[in-house]
C-alpha cells in the first residue's frame, strides 16, 4: 500500500490555524510570512493619502488553540491537489483565516482528520458550509472527509485522575453528510490526493519514553446506560500524513503527536525508507508532565536519526521548552512557524537519483 505514494515535484503548505502568530523572525528560504503573502499576492487596500498598501489587520489571520494546514501537491504538469489537514477548534478561526488567505475552497477535495479531538475537528462543518457557498461549488465534486472510524462519545481532561472538563463533541458523520461531504472511514494507511499524500494507519507505540497522554479519559456507555469515564492514554485513532518530495524526502504532518513524534518518525522511516526532510505540527510536549520526554525526543531528532531532518516546525501543542531545546540542537533547522505562513518546497530529481535511505543509530 505504501508503494502507492507518488513522489511529488512541488509541495506547498499554508497554515490556516495555529496557536502562534509570528511575523518578525527570519525564516529559511521557501518560507513566507503572512504579511508578505498579503502585500505581495492579495491586492491589499491602498492608502489614498500616501499611495502605500495598508497593513489590513481587520482581515488578517487570527490565532486559536488548534491546527489546520492546507497541503498542495503537484506531480509533473498535472493540476495541484489540495488537501486540508485538520480544521482547527471551532467555526470562527477557520472561516476568518480561509478568507484572509484567500483560499480556493472549491479546489479542496479532501479533509484529513488527524484524530478525534475538537481542537482539530471543530471547524469541519464550518469549512464545509463555506465550501458549499463558493461560486464554484456546483461544478466541483463534494469534499471527502477522511476520518478514523473510532469516534468517541466524549473525551475528557483528567489531571491526576480528576476529570475537570470535557472536549466539545466532534462533528458526527451524519452532520458532515448533511453539510454536503462524503465521509470515508479508514483504519489502515492509504494514499489520497491522486496518490500524493499518505494517511497513516495505527501508529505503532514502540518508544519506551513516549507514554501517550496521561490525563486523557474517554466516556464509555454501559449496559445500564449510565456510562463512565475510563483512562485512555493511547489515542489509537491518531494518524499522521506524509508527502514525499523528489530529492528532499518525507514531509510529515503530526497534528498533536499523542502517539509520540519519535514513534511517528520511526513508522514513517520503516514504511517508506526515505529521509525525513520536514516535521510539521504539534509535538505535545507542553506542560510539566512532559518535561522528561523533551531531552530524549530532541536527542532522537538531532542525533540518532540519520540524516537528521532539515527542518522541524514545532507548532500548536509543542510548548515553549521544546522549541528552545530544538533550536539549540538544530539551529535554524527549528523554524518558528505560525498561522498565515506559507512554505514552498521544489523537488530535485538529480538529487533524487543520489538519495540514500535513512538510518537510526
Amino acid at each position: 500500500m505504501a508503494s502507492a505514494l507518488k513522489t511529488v515535484d512541488k509541495f506547498t503548505v499554508t497554515f490556516l490555524v495555529d496557536n502562534c502568530i509570528e511575523w518578525m523572525t527570519k525564516l529559511p528560504p521557501g518560507f513566507t510570512h503572512e504579511l508578505r503573502v498579503h502585500l505581495g499576492e492579495h491586492n491589499p487596500p491602498i492608502d489614498p493619502l500616501t499611495g502605500i498598501p495598508f497593513v489590513d489587520f481587520e482581515n488578517y489571520c487570527c490565532g486559536a488553540h488548534g491546527f489546520s494546514a492546507l497541503i498542495e501537491t503537484q506531480v509533473g504538469g498535472s493540476d495541484p491537489q489540495y488537501t486540508l489537514f485538520d480544521t482547527g477548534p471551532e467555526s470562527r478561526s477557520i472561516a476568518r483565516n480561509v478568507a484572509a488567505m484567500q483560499i480556493p475552497t472549491h479546489k479542496i477535495g479532501r479533509i484529513i482528520l488527524s484524530h478525534w479531538h475538537s481542537d482539530h475537528s471543530g471547524g469541519i462543518l464550518s469549512f464545509l458550509r463555506i465550501r458549499s457557498q463558493s461560486e464554484h461549488a456546483g461544478s466541483t465534486p463534494p469534499c471527502v472527509v477522511d476520518v478514523h472510524p473510532s469516534r468517541p462519545i466524549a473525551r475528557g481532561i483528567a489531571p491526576q485522575g480528576n476529570v475537570i472538563a470535557r472536549h466539545p463533541p466532534d462533528p458526527t458523520p451524519e452532520q458532515m453528510r448533511e453539510a454536503g461531504a462524503v465521509v470515508e472511514l479508514h483504519k489502515e494507511g492509504h494514499a489520497v490526493a491522486d496518490g500524493t499524500v499518505w494517511v497513516s494507519g495505527e501508529i505503532p507505540r514502540v518508544t519506551e519514553f513516549e507514554g501517550g497522554l496521561p490525563s486523557s479519559v474517554r466516556w464509555l456507555e454501559k449496559e445500564d446506560s449510565k456510562g463512565e469515564w475510563v483512562k485512555e492514554e493511547h489515542l489509537m485513532d491518531e494518524r499522521y500524513a506524509a508527502v514525499n518530495v523528489a530529492g528532499k524526502g518525507l514531509i510529515l504532518f503530526s497534528a498533536c503527536s499523542h502517539a509520540g513524534i519519535v514513534n511517528v518518525v520511526k513508522d514513517a522511516v520503516a514504511t517508506f525508507a526515505r529521509p525525513i526532510y520536514m516535521i510539521i505540527g504539534g509535538l505535545h510536549l507542553a506542560g510539566t508532565e512532559f518535561v522528561p520526554r523533551i531531552e530524549p525526543t530532541v536527542d532522537f531528532l538531532a542525533n540518532r536519526l540519520r540524516p537528521a531532518p532539515t527542518y522541524v516546525l514545532p507548532m500548536h501543542c509543542s510548548g515553549f521548552a521544546v522549541k528552545i531545546a530544538l533550536e539549540k540542537a538544530l539551529g535554524e533547522g527549528c523554524v518558528p512557524a505560525g498561522v498565515g505562513h506559507k512554505v514552498e518546497v521544489d523537488g530535485d530529481w538529480e538529487a533524487e537519483k543520489a538519495m540514500f535511505p535513512p538510518s537510526i543509530e
